[in-house]
C-alpha cells in the first residue's frame, strides 16, 4: 500500500486566505478628507427600475421594491423621488361638505392647494356673519314695522271675520262663548235665554219643566247646527289667512335677509369660481332661508357654541361647516408618505363615532378622517409589504383602490352583517404612485398566489445584497461612512479603519470580489466602534476599534457556539482531531442564528455490508433529513455505481449517519464527506481525523462549491486550538471556494506558521488521497484499478460482496 507525504498536497497560499484593503491606496488619511456620498451605492439595476416606475404615470405601474433589509431600498426611493416630474406637482385640497338633499352621502369638493383652508374659514365667517346680521335685520325698525303691519292686518281680518259671525249668530239668538274644557279653551255656540248664554243641558231641563216647547228646542238645535257649519268655514278662512300671512312674513324675511346672505355668498363665489362651490352655496342659501330664525335665537343664547366647539349639544350649525379632509396649503412639493403603521384606518381613513350618554352613537360628515392613501394623492406612498399584509382587511382594500384609482372612506367593520355607520361619503378619485417594500420570498408568494398583484405592481426593483469590488465601489463605501459620520456626529475614521470596514463588507458578502450592500450592518459597526473609541477617550476611530466592534458583536451572539465548544472539549460531543479511523470523518456544518453564523465539526460515520439495500440515509429514515441532503445521498449513490458497478452489481448495504445530530440535517455540502466515509469503510483504509471536510459532489466525482466556508474553517480551527494544534490539522474545501475566503487573522497566522492547513480539492480522488495518504488510482484500460490504491481496495471489496451475494442467492 503506497503512502504519500502531506507536503505533496497543494494548499491554499497564505495571501489567498483573505482579501486585504491597502489603506495607502485609498488616497486619504482620514475620512474628513472626502465628501459624503449623495448617491445610491451599488444598485444600478434597481435604480433603473425605480426611475421608470416613479416617472411613468400609466395605470398599474406601481413598484415592488425587492431585496434584503439594509440594502438601502427606502433610501434609494427617497433619493430618486426628488428627480421625478411628479414631485413638483402640488395636489388639490379635498373637502367634504354637507349634502342637504342626502346628509348620509357627503359631497366631495376639490380645490387648489390652500383654498380648502380658506374656504373652511370663509364658511365659518359666513355663519358668524349671519349670527350678527340676521338678528340686526330682525331688530331693525323697518323690519319690525313691516312685520307689525302684516301681523296687525292679519289680526284685523281675523277680528272682522269673528265679529261678522258673532253678529249673524246674535240674530239667531246665539252667542260665541270661550269655554274651559279640561286644560283647553275652545269657542262654543250657546243659545241666549233672557239675554244670557245657556248650555243645552239647561235648555233640555227647561223643555222638561214645560217652559220651552219641543218645537222651540228642535229649532234651536237646527240653528246651532247651521251656525256651527258657518263657524267651521270661518275657522278655515282664518287658517287660510294665517297661511297667507305666514308666507307674507317668509317673503318679508327673504326680502330683508337675502341681501345679508347674498352679499357674503357672492364674495365667496368670486374667490373660488368653482361650479361645485357655486352649487353648494346655493344649497346653503336655500337652507338658511328655510329657517333664518335659528340665527336670531342662537345669537340671544350666550351659552351656545356657534363655532362647533365640543359641547353637550354639539354644533348647531354643523351642516354649514367644512371638513378639510386634505390640506396642502403648506405643501412645497407632492406628498411623500412612508406609512410605518398601515392599519386599515391609518391607510384609508375612517368615520369617527361619538357616543351619547344614553349609549347611542352619532356621526356626521365632519367626523370623516383621511388616511395615508388619500393624503398621498398626487404623490407617493411607501409601505412595508409584510406590515400591510398582516393587517386585517387592508390588502383587499389596497388592491381595490389601486385598480379603480379611487377610494371610499368607511369604518372597517370586520364582523359580518354588523354596520357601525350608515354614512357613505362620495368616492374620491386618487392618483397615487405606490412602492411596497418586501423580500424575494414575499414577492414570489404574491406573484403566484394573487392574480391581481401582477396587474397593479408591474415593476419590480431588485436590490442586490452585494456589488463588485472595484476602486470606485471602495470609494463609495468610504463616502457612505463619511455620510454616517456626518449625520450622526460620530468620530472620524483614519484610512486603516476605513480599510477594516471595507474588509468587513467583503466578509459579509462571502466573496473576495464582492462587497456587501447591507449598509445597516456596516453602519452598526461604525456606531459601535465610535462607542468603544469614546470609551477609551480617543478622538479618532482606528482599525483597532473597528475590529473590537466586530468581535464584541460576535461575542454577544456566540452563546450557542460556546456551549457546543464546551461540550466538544469535555467529550460530550465526540470529535477527534488526531489519528485515523475507518469509516469515520469530520464533516463541517454551519449554524445560522439569524444575526450570527458559526461553523462546527460533526462526526459522520459509514458502515457497509453485503446486501441489496444500497446506501441507507439514517437521517432520512428518522425523518430528520431535508430534501437537499436526500438528493446529495442519491447523487453519491450514482457516483458509486458509475465508478464501481460497471462490471458487477452493487451488492451492498451501507448506512450513513451524522452522529449526535438531534435537530435535523439539510444541504448537500456533506455529500463528498459521506463518500469519503463510505470509501474508507469499503477499503478498510483509515481516514485522518485531523482534517475536516466540506464540499458537495456530482455524479462524476467533481467537488462543488458550498456556502459558509469561512465559518466552517474557523469552527474546526477553534476545536483544534482548544484541543491543541499539532501542525497536521486542516480543512479540505472545494477549490471554487478559495475566492470566498476571508478568514480571521488567527487562522491565517496559524496557516502561515504551518500549524494549520487548507487544501483546495477538485475531485473525490484527490480528497481521498489527502485523507488516507494512499493514491486513489485511475481506472486502467481493462477497467481495473492499480493494485494498492484506494479504488482498487474498494473495487475488490465490492467484487467480494457481489460474489457473496450471488452465493447467498443461489444457496437460498
Amino acid at each position: 500500500m503506497t503512502k504519500q507525504k502531506n507536503e505533496t498536497f497543494k494548499e491554499v497560499p497564505v495571501e489567498q486566505l483573505k482579501w486585504r484593503c491597502d489603506p495607502e491606496t485609498l488616497g486619504f488619511k482620514t475620512i474628513h478628507d472626502i465628501t459624503a456620498c449623495p448617491d445610491i451605492i451599488g444598485q444600478p439595476r434597481a435604480v433603473n427600475a425605480l426611475r421608470l416606475g416613479l416617472d411613468i404615470d400609466s395605470q398599474g405601474y406601481n413598484l415592488f421594491v425587492n431585496g434584503q433589509p439594509g440594502t438601502g431600498r427606502k433610501t434609494a426611493i427617497n433619493c430618486l423621488l426628488k428627480e421625478t416630474d411628479r414631485i413638483n406637482r402640488i395636489p388639490d385640497d379635498k373637502i367634504y361638505v354637507n349634502n342637504f338633499k342626502n346628509p348620509d352621502m357627503p359631497t366631495l369638493i376639490r380645490l387648489k392647494a390652500g383654498d380648502g383652508r380658506k374656504f373652511k374659514k370663509a364658511m365659518e365667517q359666513f355663519v358668524d356673519h349671519l349670527l350678527k346680521h340676521i338678528p340686526a335685520v330682525y331688530d331693525s325698525e323697518n323690519y319690525q314695522g313691516r312685520r307689525k303691519e302684516k301681523v296687525e292686518t292679519l289680526k284685523a281680518k281675523q277680528k272682522e271675520s269673528i265679529k261678522h259671525f258673532e253678529e249673524e249668530a246674535a240674530k239667531e239668538n246665539f252667542a260665541l262663548v270661550q269655554m274651559q274644557i279640561g286644560a283647553m279653551v275652545r269657542p262654543v255656540l250657546l243659545p241666549l235665554v233672557e239675554g244670557k248664554p245657556v248650555n243645552f243641558d239647561r235648555i233640555k231641563e227647561l223643555e222638561t219643566e214645560g217652559k220651552l216647547s219641543k218645537g222651540d228646542l228642535e229649532k234651536m238645535e237646527k240653528t246651532q247646527s247651521t251656525l256651527m257649519d258657518q263657524l267651521e268655514k270661518v275657522f278655515e278662512e282664518l287658517k287660510d289667512q294665517e297661511k297667507a300671512a305666514t308666507e307674507q312674513l317668509k317673503t318679508l324675511d327673504r326680502e330683508m335677509i337675502n341681501p345679508v346672505i347674498d352679499e357674503h355668498i357672492d364674495e365667496i363665489k368670486k374667490c373660488y369660481k368653482c361650479a361645485d362651490i357655486d352649487k353648494y352655496l346655493e344649497e346653503v342659501k336655500e337652507s338658511v332661508q328655510e329657517g333664518p330664525e335659528r340665527f336670531s335665537r342662537l345669537a340671544e343664547d350666550k351659552e351656545a357654541a356657534p363655532k362647533g366647539r365640543p359641547g353637550e349639544e354639539g354644533d348647531p350649525f354643523t351642516e354649514y361647516r367644512v371638513n378639510l379632509l386634505v390640506d396642502n396649503d403648506d405643501a412645497k412639493q407632492a406628498p411623500v408618505i412612508f406609512e410605518t403603521s398601515p392599519s386599515y384606518s391609518n391607510l384609508f381613513g375612517t368615520v369617527e363615532i361619538t357616543l351619547d350618554r344614553p349609549g347611542g352613537a352619532r356621526t356626521d360628515f365632519t367626523k370623516i378622517k383621511a388616511g395615508s392613501f388619500l393624503k398621498a394623492d398626487g404623490g407617493f406612498l411607501i409601505v412595508e409589504a409584510l406590515d400591510m399584509l398582516v393587517e386585517p382587511g387592508v390588502w383587499p382594500a389596497f388592491k381595490r383602490a389601486l385598480k379603480n384609482r379611487q377610494m371610499e372612506i368607511q369604518i372597517y367593520a370586520p364582523v359580518y352583517m354588523v354596520s357601525i355607520s350608515a354614512m357613505k361619503p362620495q368616492p374620491i378619485a386618487c392618483d397615487v404612485k405606490v412602492a411596497i417594500v418586501g423580500d424575494p420570498e414575499l414577492y414570489q408568494l404574491l406573484y403566484h398566489q394573487d392574480p391581481d398583484f401582477k396587474k397593479i405592481f408591474k415593476l419590480r426593483a431588485d436590490f442586490d445584497s452585494v456589488m463588485d469590488v472595484k476602486p470606485e465601489t471602495i470609494m463609495d463605501y468610504a463616502n457612505f461612512m463619511k455620510r454616517i459620520v456626518t449625520w450622526e456626529k460620530l468620530l472620524s475614521l483614519d484610512n486603516k479603519a476605513v480599510a477594516a470596514v471595507v474588509e468587513y463588507g467583503v466578509r459579509l458578502a462571502g466573496k473576495q470580489k464582492k462587497l456587501s450592500t447591507q449598509f445597516n450592518r456596516v453602519a452598526d459597526v461604525l456606531r459601535e466602534a465610535n462607542y468603544w473609541a469614546l470609551k477609551d477617550k480617543k478622538k479618532m476611530i482606528t482599525d483597532k476599534y473597528i475590529h473590537k466592534a466586530i468581535e464584541e458583536k460576535n461575542q454577544r451572539s456566540a452563546l450557542v457556539e460556546e456551549k457546543i465548544q464546551e461540550m466538544i472539549a469535555e467529550g460530550s460531543i465526540m470529535i477527534a482531531t488526531e489519528g485515523g479511523e475507518v469509516g469515520q470523518v469530520n464533516g463541517l456544518a454551519v449554524y445560522d442564528m439569524g444575526d450570527y453564523m458559526f461553523g462546527k465539526p460533526s462526526r459522520i460515520t459509514a458502515n457497509v455490508s453485503v446486501g441489496d439495500a444500497g446506501v441507507i440515509n439514517i437521517e432520512r429514515e428518522a425523518q430528520m433529513s431535508g430534501p437537499t441532503h436526500n438528493k446529495g445521498v442519491l447523487i453519491l449513490s450514482g457516483y458509486l455505481r458509475a465508478q464501481y458497478a460497471q462490471d458487477k452489481p452493487l451488492a451492498m448495504s451501507a448506512s450513513l449517519c451524522f452522529e449526535q445530530s438531534y435537530s435535523g440535517v439539510d444541504g448537500d455540502s456533506a455529500s463528498s464527506t459521506e463518500i469519503y466515509a463510505l470509501l474508507s469503510a469499503l477499503s478498510g483504509l483509515p481516514l485522518r481525523q485531523d482534517i475536516a471536510v466540506t464540499g458537495s459532489v456530482n455524479q462524476k466525482g467533481e467537488i462543488q462549491p458550498i456556502g459558509g466556508v469561512n465559518e466552517k474553517i474557523e469552527g474546526f480551527f477553534a476545536v483544534c486550538s482548544a484541543m491543541g494544534l499539532t501542525g497536521s490539522q486542516g480543512v479540505m474545501i472545494p477549490h471554487q471556494n478559495v475566492g470566498d475566503l476571508m478568514l480571521k487573522d488567527e487562522v491565517i497566522a496559524a496557516v502561515k506558521q504551518g500549524k494549520f492547513h487548507i487544501y483546495p480539492v477538485k475531485l473525490i480522488d484527490r480528497g481521498i488521497e489527502i485523507l488516507t495518504g494512499v493514491p486513489a488510482g485511475a481506472r486502467q484500460e481493462d477497467g481495473s484499478y492499480p493494485e494498492g490504491t484506494v479504488n482498487y481496495h474498494v473495487d475488490e471489496k465490492l467484487r467480494s460482496f457481489g460474489e457473496k451475494w450471488k452465493q447467498y442467492k443461489m444457496g437460498k
